[in-house]
């Protein structure tokens, strides 16, 4: 069997094809529990690959020069929101002076009370940056953790605990502080969750997927200006 690993790892597709049939297994059981958030298809399909990884003894950058284009349709994937948000402009440019104050209040919070706790538990000043852009989607959070002094690695695995939690979870809480508005929705999902919890919110309803993915490119852009000026204020 060890003959044939090493012979399979070789092979460029492995990985990806790894990181696909891994996420169609966590999809199974999302969907028969009739998209039940707490079943997140990317919770249990991160689950597999590091159970794997761990039991082969295969290292991330060996993983990833495999699965890249995996992270390569990332970029497709987040120009295709701006397909909802055109069908949803209008609504959107009504809304336009309360999302502004929404999304800068959602990114000082998000930012805040993370850098607040760590600091109160007693983080060291590498973790409190590493923590302070874990709600914004993965290339702009890690971006701004590097040039800030933070460990960029940190941030990347906080920013993916962060976006399968509030996709798990999020719906769940809005629904209990009874928000049932969608845009409202979406808005709270985006600046929190950034790209899963986008994808969350698209399956809920196409207005809240508009709004979703339209908080968090403003607040990837609130972030990227607000941290390094409050780095050198608290920091």
């Amino acid at each position: 069997m060890r003959d044939i690993w090493v012979y399979l790892s070789a092979s460029p597709l492995l990985h990806l094809t790894l990181t696909l049939v891994a996420f169609q297994i966590g999809a199974w059981p999302y969907r028969k529990g009739g998209h039940n958030p707490l079943l997140n298809p990317v919770l249990i399909a991160v689950v597999q690959l590091v159970a794997i990884l761990s039991l082969t003894g295969t290292g991330y950058p060996e993983y990833f020069a495999g699965a890249q284009f995996v992270h390569f349709l990332l970029g497709p994937a987040t120009v295709a929101l701006a397909i909802p948000l055109y069908r949803q402009f209008e609504r959107v440019r009504r809304s336009a002076l309360a999302l502004i104050v929404s999304i800068l209040a959602g990114s000082l919070t998000a930012a805040g009370s993370a850098v607040g706790i760590a600091w109160a538990l007693g983080g060291s000043r590498d973790t409190l940056i590493s923590l302070a852009p874990k709600s914004v989607t993965a290339p702009v959070a890690m971006g701004v953790a590097e040039q800030l002094g933070g460990l960029a690695s940190l941030t990347a695995v906080l920013l993916i605990l962060t976006g399968v939690l509030g996709a798990m979870l999020g719906p769940l809480v809005l629904s209990a502080l009874g928000i049932r508005d969608w845009a409202a929705r979406g808005v709270a999902m985006g600046t929190s969750s950034h790209g899963i919890g986008t994808a969350r919110a698209l399956q809920e309803s196409e207005l809240a997927g508009a709004f979703s993915g339209l908080a968090m490119g403003l607040n990837a852009l609130a972030t990227a200006v607000l941290l390094p000026i409050l780095s050198r204020l608290l920091f």
